[in-house]
């Protein structure tokens, strides 16, 4: 097509050549015949009167996309306070734990008293499932989970906020425990603390997965962040002579449960500096409690 602009009707301008090539494709994916003219610094689209208002319907309905997206991109996830801290005790608490239960003279009665025993959880003794967290088999093993503990409890205290962040990693690593310890017979017997870990995975797989408004997405788009989790978890989770599989989806998918109900907490909670110190001071409280009772019961 090419005939005169007064044989023609004006649908698009813009100072801008590109703006104009992309709705000139636009035009052109539907069947509508265009033409670009470049006159007086304006780019311009001209299409035959008939076409008009289909093409103006075509090139608003793109607009629209185009400004979804944008908007999307712009409202990026809200980044809290408090995340290093966390890490900071986390690593402390196990370092100073290791420091005690990794050394010969004490290390069988440290693991006695606190490593998840199937039987003895099941009988009622649940701190066990909050001390176990705590301990493990060698530096190494040590070593590993301040690692990747400390890179996925980051990441989690960057969107839930440092306090609440590490109290809901603390919880659900504690729940992956109990269904491991429910899963499991009797003489099943675990410590470390990549229940954890992989708690703290799953809470930030729950928290991508949460919906959006106006976050308009495919399906693989949608399911992704599952999908991307689950292969994580195959990769770092299942290796290893000692690797306690079952622990770590249990954990896993406490991660996930857990993290889909705290991901909807007001914002407000999220970013009060108050709510997030007694979140972290709970996380504390409850590690020293379940400590304090194996001892008291080794004893």
């Amino acid at each position: 097509m090419n005939p005169p602009p007064t044989e023609a009707a004006l649908v698009f301008q813009t100072p801008h050549q590109k703006a104009c090539q992309e709705s000139r494709l636009v035009l052109e994916a539907v069947g509508i015949a265009c033409e670009a003219i470049h006159r007086d610094g304006v780019w311009q689209l001209w299409v035959r009167p008939e076409d008009r208002d289909a093409a103006i319907g075509e090139l608003s309905g793109y607009q629209q996309d185009q400004s979804l997206e944008s908007n999307r991109k712009r409202t990026p996830t809200p980044v809290f306070g408090g995340s290093w801290w966390g890490v900071i005790v986390y690593a402390t608490t196990l370092i100073l734990i290791a420091s005690v239960s990794l050394s010969p003279p004490s290390q069988e009665i440290w693991r006695s008293i606190g490593r998840m025993h199937a039987g003895d959880v099941m009988a009622g003794q649940l701190y066990r499932v909050v001390t176990a967290l705590t301990l493990h088999a060698d530096s190494g093993h040590l070593l590993s989970n301040l690692g990747y503990g400390g890179l996925f409890g980051l990441l989690t205290g960057r969107i839930l906020g440092g306090g609440i962040g590490w109290l809901t990693i603390l919880v659900a690593g504690a729940g992956g425990n109990l269904i491991n310890a429910m899963a499991r017979n009797a003489d099943h017997a675990s410590i470390g603390a990549s229940t954890a870990v992989f708690a703290a995975l799953g809470i930030m797989v729950a928290h991508a997965l949460r919906p959006r408004p106006g976050n308009q997405q495919t399906a693989m788009e949608r399911w992704r962040p599952l999908i991307g989790g689950a292969l994580l978890m195959a990769f770092t989770g299942i290796g290893g002579e000692n690797t306690d599989v079952g622990a770590h989806f249990a954990g896993f998918a406490a991660g996930l449960v857990l993290g889909a109900a705290v991901a909807r907490l007001p914002y407000r909670w999220l970013d009060s500096t108050k709510v997030q110190m007694t979140a972290g001071s709970v996380a504390i409280a409850i590690v020293t409690l379940a400590w304090t009772i194996a001892i008291a019961k080794g004893s």
